[in-house]
């Protein structure tokens, strides 16, 4: 799994202490749409990316006990969609602890994805590109001031939390 980094104790993106994955890659939509930079996160495209096993990083999230969450972000998660679904799919095998998905791309943008991961239990996902410029906006949901207006978050599951889907896409085994 590529990652710029792993943060094993993070309380800044959401109030459950949390492990927070640095995804790699992202297309910069923000900035191509306001024009200019804008970024927060634009120094870490400079950062090398590191390839870590994910089930060396799994073993790492559940050996810690002081984390309860794995907060997905970095650049965009969903412009590493391979690794970022097959992470999922893998961690619901063993935990259905809340995973959480800071995202610049809007709903409709990326439904497919959403309907897929609908399917498993305890998925947040925080929508909306920054809007430099705009107000701040606390999420209740994530318990975290947003950087811009549009932004929010949504609980997506409809998933019993009992399942654990194959990464080949097959059948559903039960834990």
């Amino acid at each position: 799994m590529k990652l710029k980094d792993v943060v094993d104790y993070d309380v800044c993106n959401y109030p459950i202490p949390s492990m927070f994955l640095i995804f790699p890659n992202c297309s910069f939509k923000c900035d191509k749409e306001c024009g200019r930079p804008v970024c927060q996160n634009s120094a870490l495209a400079k950062a090398p990316v590191k390839d870590i096993e994910m089930s060396s990083l799994i073993e790492r999230y559940l050996k810690n006990p002081l984390t309860h969450a794995v907060v997905c972000g970095g650049l965009e998660p969903f412009d590493s969609h391979d690794d970022l679904l097959a992470f999922i799919m893998v961690f619901r095998c063993f935990c259905d602890d809340t995973i959480v998905i800071y995202t610049g791309y809007t709903e409709e943008e990326i439904q497919k994805d959403i309907d897929f991961l609908s399917a498993f239990d305890n998925i947040i996902v925080k929508f909306g590109r920054f809007i430099p410029d705009s107000l701040h906006k606390f999420d209740a949901l994530l318990g975290v001031e947003l950087a811009s207006d549009n932004q929010y978050a949504k609980l997506i599951s409809r998933g019993d939390g009992n399942e654990c889907l194959s990464t080949d896409g097959g059948e559903t085994v039960d834990e």
